[in-house]
Parts: structure tokens; C-alpha cells; sequence
């Protein structure tokens, strides 16, 4: 006990004093990562673009002798971007102001949207990394002069902080002298010379060589249908490490490295070996999840033989007589590729699907002494009959205007076509309203000992089907998930045409969790067939507890892109599209997709069912 508190006592003083940086004074990513999203938005970076943590990258230059004592100075984060992310680092603390280093945060950002590498392309230059940062600097401040006093300070306070070149040795000194002048002067060319020791970072610029693509896209998988990633994985109880881990791929260990295991005793009589890689580890969820934490670079290697992928495939598709009906060959959707900039014509397909195991029932107890309540709140927006003057006939005398029909004869000046009769007449609201749910298979989690998500959307949808029915709107209920492009899942539980009543509420109760949330087809196929209700306002709401994602290529930026623009075509169509959703991260996402005004985050999931009518009334009242 003792020996570790010695050992702490002396970690943070040497850390300290060898450290240049001012903890007090650290700016973190989560505290600005809405900010710097909306600042890269702003300068006209890509929407879909997505804020993460930076990896860690090695560090190579000199280091005092107080950094080699405390192990530290060998490791620092980069700020770069590609065509998923724009990553930045976990904290800074660079400077001794937190207005400085949160200026870094803002110059980092400004300067990841500054596109120089396809205008090298374009020019047929190779430019290595100084002259590219160079570049960045030189346009950022060109196209948004305003920066420039806060990048002159943050210029300053670094320069300060470098290594003076009287203390290097000669070779070294001439790359420091270089960097400084390459900071100065963004059009000034220079070339670095060689010396045994490669400068120290400059965290005003953008990672020198951004690593490669962590997984490669182009080797094809064993198994075409194995997740890629999973709803449920982010429902997890368990609290994942924020921090982005530097990968690399090798080939799968060969059995032949693996350990040799013997009893002492029988040392010359026998000897076991194991097929087990010194890297692996077979123990539970978290041990592995630590392992992980302290590996500074994971390698990974595909052998065709991933067994958690097999069982998860098994568990996931159940045999024919027990899944779902499929009520027709399905519906072929477009979708929309980012990359190429086009859309794609009938990629995805819509597979109209019945519950299974729906029978009609009445509305549960516990909801009745609520939808009571709901109902009483929406009798406002009840059809009404009202009075219409001044009509050529009705059901009887427009008395003021009879009388004024009378002055007016009296006087020669009568019409024998004024109208005065009036009738009665049955107002009715001209709306429709489409409500689609996420089914995916995140829903299966619980949020207490006793209830998951699911169960709260099926309670939504009780008492959304029970308000609506009160109104007298036209409505629509439908469920989605997916397993790939080919098998969109679009599930019926209450058409326009049909009347809600013991049946519908059969349908609800047997809502269940799916797969993945391929959430753009759903809203295509949705679109179509709110877009055939003749009706003046038609809404479409759409109730998800996450991100866009499904078993193929369908995550990341290449899913947000996708349901932005079926949203974009649902609006050009005249629709009104709005989002319900209880992912606490949405507000990183669903500004870019939806708009600012056209979506609501439920905090409190158990709020939902209430806050699903109110934010009816509050559409339509």
C-alpha cells in the first residue's frame, strides 16, 4: 500500500515536471464537440461529417531527460479528416489560458475544411506535408480573414514553446529554424533536411500523414451478411472507452507460435502444446475491455472463422413458419450514394410484413385512465359544425342579411341574387398524418429492471392511435427494420383506410424488436404513400432511438447522407417530415438531417407517450 502511494506521489511530480502542459487549463472534446460541428457547418464543411476523438500517433522527436524518466513526450494527437470524420484531439492543454486552447480547438476545425490535397491533384503536384499545412493556413485566412488575430496569438504562444535551436545540434537546428519560418510565411517554400531526429509536432497543423483507412472496405468479407455494427452494441450497459484506438491488419496467427504448457514433474515424459496466440485472451467482456484500454495499437486479423458472427447470424433469422408474414414480393426503393453523388434506382427493396401473432384486443388498463386524459386535451381539434351566411339557399333565413336585403329594396337598390340563407356545416380538418417507428433491434433494451424501449413505444402508439382516433384524422401507423438492402422490413399495423379499433391495438401489442435501421428506404416507401392521401398538410413523423445503420456498407456518413435526402425528397414532395427521438447524441446528427425546428430529443424515454400527442397538437392545433 505504501509503495503505490510513493509510486503515485512521485508519478504526478515528475509528470509535472516534465510535462508542458497546464492541466487547469485543458478544453476537452465533449465540451466542444457540438460547437466545433456547428463551426465546421458554418465555414461550409460537409453536414455529414462526423466529430471524434483523434487517435494517439508516436512521436519520434527529441525528448528531455525528465520526458524519457517520466515515459512521457512520445505520443500526441493530431487534429485530420476523411470522408466519415473529422477528428480532434481528446483534450488541449497547450496553453495556459482555456480561451487559447480552446481557440485551437476552433483554428483546428477551420482549417480541416480547407481541401488542398484534390487542388494538388488537380495541379498534378506531390506536396509533402509542410507545404500542405502551409497551404491550409495561407487559404483559411485568405477566405476568413477574421481568424487571423486569433491564429497570430496562438502562433506566439507556440513558438514559444518550441525547442530554442542554440540547443540542438546543427542538422537539428536547421529543421526547427525551417518549421518556425514554414509558420511564419505560408508561402514561403520550404524543404527540411535530414537529421537524426525529426522535428518536434506543430499542433497548429493537420496530422503530417494521416494513417490509412483502419479497416479496409475493398477486402471482402467471409460472410456478406455479418454486422459491421450493431444497434444493440450501443445500448450496452457496460460504458465503452471514448478513446479511438490506431489499428493495423495482419495475418491470422498460424497455430504454430503458441505456448507450450507442462507439469514440472513430467518434464521429460511429456509435453502439451495449445494453438494460442501470446495476443489473445479468453477472459470475460471486462478483461478484454481493459486489455484493450492499455494497447497502445490493436492489430486484427480476418480467418473466416468468426464464431460470434455465426451465432448472432442464427439467433437473427429465424425459420420461415415462425417469422413474420410477408404480404406481398416488396417494393424497389432508390438510395443515395454521397460518394458518387447520384441516386441510386431501385437499390434497396421494401418487404411489406404483418405481425405474425397480432389478435385483437382492447387498450391495456394501465393506459386507459391516460388516453382518457389525451382525448379530453384533443377534443379541441374535433370536427365542428358551424353556421355559413350569406348562401343562395339553406336550411333557413340569413336574418341580417334578409334585414339588409329589405333597407336595401326599400331604397332601390336591391339585387334579386343576394343571398340570404345560411346552412350548416360539418368542419373537418384536412390533414394526414403518417407515424413510422424504428424497430431495430436496439429497442430490445432495457431502461429499467422491469421495462425496455420497445415496450414504450408500443405504449406510444396506443395512445398516439387513441388521440388520433379522437381527432378524427386521417393516420397511418408502420413499423421498419432491415438485415441488408434487399430485405427492408416495413411493417403494417394500421393502414389510412382502416378504422382503428380492437385490431389495430392487436397489431401494436405484437410489435417487436428487428434487425438494423435502414432508415432512408423507410422513408421513401412512407413518402409514396402519404404523398397519394389528397390531403393539404400531410405529416410524417418518425420515432428512432438512433443512428442510421444496417449489416452493409450502410453506416457512418454514407447512412446520414442516405435519410437526409429522402427527407429532402419527402419535403420537395410537400410533405412535412418531423423526428422523434431518444438517442441522447442525437443533437450531433439530427440538425443536419432534419433541420433545427424539425425534430425533438425525449430525455426521459418513460415521457414518450406524452409527448408524442402534445407534439401532435402543437404540429396541427
Amino acid at each position: 500500500m505504501l509503495e503505490e502511494i510513493v509510486g503515485g506521489v512521485w508519478h504526478r511530480f515528475i509528470t509535472q515536471k516534465a510535462g508542458k502542459h497546464y492541466p487547469e487549463a485543458a478544453v476537452y472534446l465533449e465540451d466542444i464537440r457540438h460547437t466545433a460541428g456547428i463551426f465546421f457547418r458554418a465555414l461550409g464543411g460537409e453536414g455529414g461529417l462526423t466529430v471524434v476523438s483523434a487517435t494517439d500517433s508516436e512521436v519520434h522527436a527529441r525528448r528531455s531527460v525528465l520526458q524519457r524518466i517520466a515515459g512521457i513526450g512520445d505520443k500526441t494527437q493530431y487534429a485530420w479528416r476523411d470522408e466519415e470524420m473529422l477528428r480532434l484531439p481528446d483534450s488541449i492543454a497547450l496553453f495556459p489560458s482555456k480561451a487559447l486552447n480552446r481557440d485551437l480547438y476552433l483554428w483546428l476545425t477551420a482549417l480541416s475544411v480547407i481541401d488542398v490535397e484534390q487542388e494538388q491533384a488537380q495541379r498534378k503536384e506531390k506536396g509533402d506535408w509542410i507545404s500542405r499545412n502551409q497551404r491550409r493556413t495561407q487559404k483559411t485566412l485568405e477566405v476568413w480573414p477574421g481568424l487571423k488575430s486569433r491564429y497570430q496569438t496562438l502562433l506566439q504562444a507556440h513558438l514559444e514553446q518550441r525547442p530554442n535551436p542554440q540547443s540542438l545540434s546543427a542538422r537539428e537546428a536547421k529543421q526547427e529554424l525551417a518549421i518556425r519560418s514554414a509558420l511564419y510565411h505560408s508561402d514561403q517554400k520550404i524543404t527540411l533536411e535530414y537529421a537524426k531526429r525529426p522535428p518536434q509536432p506543430v499542433p497548429l497543423w493537420l496530422h503530417p500523414f494521416p494513417p490509412a483507412e483502419q479497416m479496409d472496405s475493398s477486402q471482402p468479407r467471409q460472410d456478406p451478411d455479418l454486422p459491421e455494427s450493431s444497434d444493440s452494441e450501443e445500448q450496452e450497459p457496460q460504458k465503452k472507452n471514448s478513446k479511438r484506438k490506431q489499428a493495423n491488419r495482419e495475418e491470422a496467427p498460424d497455430g504454430k507460435g503458441g505456448l507450450m504448457s507442462f507439469r514440472l514433474e513430467s518434464l521429460w515424459s511429456w509435453g502439451e502444446y495449445s494453438k494460442l496466440d501470446r495476443s489473445t485472451t479468453d477472459e470475460d467482456d471486462d478483461d478484454a475491455q481493459r486489455t484493450a484500454d492499455d494497447m497502445d495499437t490493436i492489430t486484427v486479423a480476418q480467418d473466416g472463422e468468426n464464431t460470434a458472427g455465426k451465432i448472432k447470424l442464427d439467433l437473427d433469422l429465424p425459420s420461415s413458419q415462425y417469422d413474420d408474414i410477408v404480404l406481398g414480393e416488396g417494393t424497389p426503393v432508390d438510395e443515395w450514394d454521397y460518394r458518387k453523388q447520384r441516386l441510386q434506382k431501385d437499390h434497396c427493396r421494401i418487404i411489406p410484413m404483418e405481425s405474425r401473432d397480432a389478435d385483437p384486443c382492447e387498450l391495456p388498463q394501465r393506459l386507459k385512465a391516460q388516453a382518457r386524459k389525451i382525448r379530453r386535451q384533443l377534443e379541441i381539434l374535433q370536427p365542428q359544425r358551424h353556421w355559413v351566411s350569406r348562401q343562395q339557399e339553406g336550411s333557413e333565413l340569413d336574418l341580417e342579411n334578409y334585414v339588409n336585403f329589405l333597407a336595401d329594396r326599400k331604397h332601390g337598390r336591391a339585387d334579386g341574387d343576394t343571398p340570404v340563407y345560411r346552412n350548416l356545416h360539418k368542419q373537418s380538418r384536412d390533414l394526414s398524418c403518417l407515424l413510422l417507428a424504428d424497430l431495430s433491434l436496439s429497442t430490445d433494451a432495457y431502461i429499467n429492471n422491469t421495462t425496455r424501449v420497445i415496450d414504450v413505444v408500443k405504449d406510444a402508439l396506443f395512445l398516439f392511435a387513441e388521440a388520433l382516433s379522437a381527432t378524427g384524422d386521417h393516420f397511418a401507423l408502420h413499423g421498419f427494420s432491415s438485415r441488408n438492402r434487399n430485405h427492408v422490413r416495413f411493417y403494417k399495423i394500421k393502414n389510412f383506410n382502416e378504422k382503428h379499433g380492437d385490431e389495430v391495438r392487436g397489431f401494436i401489442q405484437a410489435v417487436r424488436p428487428g434487425y438494423y435501421t435502414r432508415m432512408g428506404a423507410a422513408i421513401r416507401h412512407a413518402s409514396q404513400l402519404l404523398e397519394q392521401e389528397a390531403t393539404s398538410q400531410k405529416l410524417l413523423l418518425i420515432l428512432t432511438d438512433g443512428k442510421p445503420n444496417d449489416l452493409d456498407k450502410y453506416e457512418g456518413r454514407y447512412g446520414l447522407e442516405d435519410t437526409r435526402q429522402a427527407i429532402l425528397e419527402a419535403e420537395q414532395k410537400g410533405l412535412q417530415p418531423f423526428c422523434i427521438t431518444i438517442d441522447e447524441k442525437a443533437e450531433d446528427y439530427l440538425p443536419y438531417l432534419f433541420g433545427k425546428n424539425s425534430y425533438i430529443l425525449v430525455r426521459h424515454i418513460e415521457e414518450l407517450p406524452t409527448k408524442l400527442t402534445q407534439l401532435y397538437l402543437r404540429l396541427t392545433g
